[in-house]
């Protein structure tokens, strides 16, 4: 009878063009623990932001900087809920202005936000109008591009 053992080398080991997830993006230079603190921080820079009537500037805040890969999941939750609660306090006619206020990167990391929402069962805290009409304004102001950007980028928040 054959030996069926040589069925269970994993030949990806031995090949050098393997596709290795680290190698994509460089990784997040903070630990989860210093990661979750910042986010903390953002969140109450956040809401006093809010009770002042910056909502650009809250936005702006949470965007910048945002925690990315898969080590930080805690982090990426308190800055999702973050911006879900500016998404949620923003009037619709106020969007449009604010949108074109952020810097393309920051557009990018919004509609990345917005894409998680939408992922999320039951579109988690924030009701799928808010998302959509974010989504909206966001195309509108950023274009096409920005929803190509953020399918094809691998840092994902």
């Amino acid at each position: 009878m054959a030996s069926t053992a040589f069925r269970k080398i994993d030949i990806d080991a031995y090949d050098e063009e393997v596709l290795i997830e680290s190698e994509l993006y460089d990784p997040y230079p903070y630990d989860p623990a210093t990661a979750l603190s910042a986010a903390k921080q953002k969140q109450s820079a956040v809401r006093s932001s809010l009770s002042k009537g910056d909502t650009a500037g809250a936005l702006t805040a949470v965007l910048e900087d945002a925690p990315y890969g898969p080590d930080v999941e805690e982090a990426k939750m308190v800055t999702l809920q973050t911006l879900f609660n500016i998404l949620s306090s923003t009037k619709a006619t106020d969007i449009p202005p604010i949108v074109k206020s952020l810097s393309t990167d920051a557009q990018d990391s919004l509609m990345k936000y917005i894409y998680k929402g939408m992922a999320m069962p039951g579109w988690g805290d924030v009701s799928g109008s808010v998302l959509l009409t974010w989504h909206e304004k966001l195309t509108e102001v950023a274009g096409t591009g920005c929803i190509v950007r953020v399918m094809t980028d691998r840092k994902t928040v």
